[in-house]
């Protein structure tokens, strides 16, 4: 009973470490964009998160057969709490390592490499065949798609913007919350449009791109808004419709436990909740300014791109990261409008490649603990 319990407090460790580490990149886009504040995105991502923490119930069966170690390691292993244990503590190690450094991991890399370093101790092999089939394979191919996509879509997104007339505005926020267009004196000058005020600098770092026009009748920049909130809550919802199933799984899989699916799925729902409420703030900073700049049209571009990839993902049963999709997305970006900040996405790209042996090796050790104790 101990050992199960031990396990219990390991998964729901891990979804809060995923929540604090993974909760935030569906929204980040808004909140880069300046579309909306830190509180009211950090809000948004979680009630979506939760949407699809609820929604994996039924629609999870393929992920939790995955993640449970089920064909990679003998199936009286992973039936085994002390495997289950080593898994789940070994990923949650890693990912909470991750997330006070700042850094966007994968959750789902992090579960492999710790199914690896669990197994070998436990089982003494591992079915590496099928690892790079159904694992490496879509977690590598994920990210390229995300860049690929985001690079030819946003073109085509900005070509039909042009030719619909709208226009791309620099305003800056005043007293009242309103934006006040800003034009370009021939000097160089930036001054208010409305009152011909000049701009400190600090004002210009203030200010921000908005779209001018109408579409259907509707403004275009409250049409795109509404639309990006939209894709960030479609990232979010499918990443807790991808991540959910595969925490919960180490709790299914466990003997004596008997715990019913639609029960370990809110559990982990909430935990996931509190970790992005509570830690998701250094993270938040990488995914939304670090990388690259944004403005509104191409935050909701990387989104759609993001969420069609995960949700596509999730149906098929496919264990793709959420992480390296929209991470994969924002590159993209940066690489279509050049401000992509190469030195930080080569230091994500290295933290991705340490997590696996990361993760192995803690995975290792804490069953090699569990063995001892």
């Amino acid at each position: 009973m101990a050992l199960l319990l031990a396990l219990l407090a390991a998964v729901l460790f891990l979804a809060y470490t995923n929540g604090a580490n993974d909760n935030f990149k569906g929204v980040a886009t808004l909140f880069g964009s300046r579309t909306a504040g830190y509180g009211r995105v950090l809000t948004w991502a979680t009630v979506t998160t939760f949407a699809g923490s609820l929604t994996a119930v039924g629609l999870s069966q393929g992920l939790i057969n995955a993640f449970s170690g089920e064909g990679l390691v003998p199936a009286a292993v992973t039936a085994q709490p002390a495997f289950l244990l080593a898994v789940g503590l070994g990923a949650a190690l890693t990912v909470f390592l991750a997330t006070v450094t700042g850094f966007p991991i994968s959750t789902t890399h992090a579960l492999t490499g710790a199914l690896v370093g669990a197994g070998l101790v436990q089982a003494g092999s591992v079915d590496f065949t099928r690892l790079g089939q159904s694992f490496f394979l879509p977690l590598a191919v994920s990210p390229v798609l995300g860049f690929a996509l985001t690079s030819v879509l946003y073109p085509i997104f900005r070509l039909a913007r042009a030719n619909l007339g709208i226009e791309r505005q620099m305003c800056l926020c005043v007293d009242g919350g309103q934006m006040q267009p800003i034009r370009i004196r021939p000097d160089g000058a930036a001054v208010l449009q409305a009152t011909g005020m000049k701009l400190s600098v600090g004002q210009l770092q203030e200010c921000v791109q908005r779209y001018e026009g109408r579409v259907i009748g509707i403004d275009a920049q409250r049409m795109l808004d509404r639309l990006h909130h939209l894709s960030a809550g479609a990232v979010s919802f499918a990443r807790g419709l991808n991540d959910t199933p595969k925490i919960v799984a180490l709790l299914l899989a466990a003997r004596g436990l008997g715990l019913h699916p639609s029960t370990g799925m809110v559990a982990v729902g909430i935990a996931m909740a509190v970790g992005g409420l509570l830690n998701a703030r250094k993270v938040a900073v990488t995914m939304s300014q670090r990388i690259t700049s944004m403005n509104h049209g191409q935050g909701f571009t990387a989104n759609l791109v993001t969420s069609c990839l995960v949700t596509t993902a999730s149906t098929f049963g496919l264990p793709v990261s959420t992480t390296h999709v929209s991470c994969g997305s924002l590159f993209g970006l940066g690489a279509v409008n050049g401000t992509a900040r190469w030195g930080v996405i080569r230091t994500i790209a290295l933290s991705w490649l340490a997590t696996l042996p990361l993760a192995a090796g803690l995975g290792a050790a804490v069953a090699w603990g569990a063995r001892l104790f």
